[in-house]
């Protein structure tokens, strides 16, 4: 079972906008991104993330199906964009530690506040409390984040590879199966060398009537595995129900 307050990473969520009437009605679809956490089994927590790609703003609480059936996973965003802005900040943390426990706390005031992105020549005005021990507070709340998304190391991905992989399974079971590809397609990412998710997402796109999907996962999951039975027994009932 997958621990209790696990950090899963950044996930998307699409939603449509409309604007104009009649024949001037225009649709476009935005997406926003969230950091998200696993605070029960089956209770998700998300927040969105600000212009500087990091966890700011209200928290939200989902049930599983709530989560599975509105957010997908962004690897490549947390990787290019939110990665580079936490070390931008993991260097103020350090750098504001040092100066607090230095005694130097005018300057440890500013480095809190560019941390937490306010105004470091008007700290006081941004926090509105006026202490820079307020400030140390903040910035430790943003310390505890910074340090947890900071830890995408080999067996992190792997513990969003197997939740991926059981999101998955949960959402073939429900029929759901666009998102089932989706989680299980986000899982290849972190691994393409797993033959039994190539064989599990073969599954689903068969589900979803996109057999030449199927047997090109098929395929991929023989090319790893030549032996694997149950894969060359599903390859032979997909072509059979082609053929039909």
């Amino acid at each position: 079972m997958a621990e209790i307050n696990q950090v899963l990473g950044v996930f998307s969520k699409r939603t449509q906008e409309k604007t104009g009437a009649g024949t001037t009605l225009q649709k476009a679809e935005h997406k926003t991104y969230y950091y998200v956490t696993r605070t029960e089994v089956d209770e998700y927590q998300v927040q969105p993330l600000n212009q500087q790609h990091i966890p700011s703003g209200i928290v939200t609480t989902l049930t599983k199906r709530q989560f599975l059936t509105t957010f997908s996973p962004e690897m490549d965003y947390y990787d290019k964009k939110t990665l580079p802005a936490l070390r931008s900040l993991q260097t103020k943390i350090l750098k504001g530690e040092e100066l607090f426990a230095g005694g130097n706390l005018d300057e440890a005031e500013q480095s809190f506040a560019k941390a937490l992105l306010l105004d470091p020549d008007n700290p006081k005005a941004n926090l509105g409390m006026g202490s820079v021990l307020c400030s140390k507070q903040n910035f430790e709340k943003l310390s505890k984040i910074v340090n947890k998304l900071l830890n995408i190391d080999t067996i992190f991905l792997e513990s969003q590879r197997q939740e991926f992989n059981v999101f998955a399974i949960s959402l073939r079971k429900q029929a759901l199966f666009d998102e089932s590809i989706n989680f299980y397609n986000k899982a290849l990412e972190i691994n393409k060398k797993d033959e039994n998710l190539h064989f599990n997402v073969a599954r689903s796109y068969f589900d979803a009537g996109k057999t030449d999907e199927a047997l090109k996962h098929i395929d991929k999951a023989l090319a790893l595995k030549p032996n694997l039975e149950w894969a060359h027994k599903f390859k032979k009932y997909i072509i059979k129900q082609i053929k039909q």
